[in-house]
């Protein structure tokens, strides 16, 4: 088993949801954990660090890495976006949310660069399956997270050999914004069924991921996406053929 005692990560959004279940997780497999949020978590996860920071804020980032002694890994997870249609706000807004989900990575690992190269660390950019399919209410964040893996290839290819960089790409997850948004227990269940897993991630799975992807493990890993996401999404198209198609579907089955 790999030895994480005296080693720091940040993880950046750490205070809830999947941010949470990664902090745990390296807490779990032995590391000293910080985690940054702007506001303090409701409910915090025993043995991690806490520090008030909005990583949209590059003065903010660079003071609180010049503050650190050490990082050996980065994990960008803060991110998000309300659902909102394209027409149904001003491009500020838009804005905001790429701001949130691409520019602050970009922010918080050049912050952290000097840290992780000494350490020969890495840094895990947390992505999602919005970035490689069509995301309406969710545009911007989509394309921000299709510009994030990017982001990471070349920061891999940049930063190679004493820094490696990669993302975890997450689908749907079991979190505390799971409930109001795919419509209470009914919805959640109902939204399962979908994923060949049967089930959505758990924040421990994102979590376990991570770790990985930030051990030795993986130390021949670098600019890489892994999907964490249940085995995908069934197509719509297999769903409307065999409801078109009942005899298509008698013989198939």
């Amino acid at each position: 088993m790999e030895n994480w005692r005296d080693r720091v990560v940040v993880v950046t959004g750490g205070t809830r949801g999947v941010g949470a279940g990664i902090a745990r997780a390296f807490t779990e497999a032995g590391a000293h954990v910080v985690s940054c949020a702007r506001r303090p978590p409701e409910i915090p996860v025993d043995g991690v660090e806490f520090v008030p920071l909005d990583v949209r804020d590059a003065a903010a980032v660079g003071d609180f890495f010049a503050a650190r002694h050490r990082v050996d890994v980065l994990v960008n997870n803060a991110g998000g976006a309300p659902h909102r249609l394209l027409t149904d706000a001003g491009p500020e807004r838009h804005a905001r949310v790429i701001e949130l989900n691409l520019v602050a990575p970009l922010i918080t690992s050049l912050a952290a660069h000097p840290h992780l190269r000494r350490a020969r660390g890495s840094i895990v950019m947390v992505g999602s399956v919005s970035g490689g399919r069509p995301s309406p209410g969710t545009a911007a964040y989509g394309a921000a997270k299709a510009g994030l893996e990017s982001l990471a290839r070349s920061m891999a290819v940049e930063w190679a050999p004493e820094v490696r960089v990669n993302t975890l790409v997450v689908g749907m997850a079991r979190t505390e914004s799971a409930a109001p948004h795919y419509g209470g227990p009914d919805g959640i269940a109902s939204v399962a069924r979908t994923v060949p897993l049967g089930r959505l991630a758990e924040p421990a799975d994102v979590g376990a991921a991570a770790v990985f992807l930030a051990s030795g493990a993986a130390a021949y890993i670098s600019g890489a996406s892994l999907l964490v996401h249940g085995g995908g999404e069934r197509p719509a198209f297999l769903d409307a053929a065999e409801s078109d198609n009942p005899a298509q579907d008698r013989q198939e089955r």
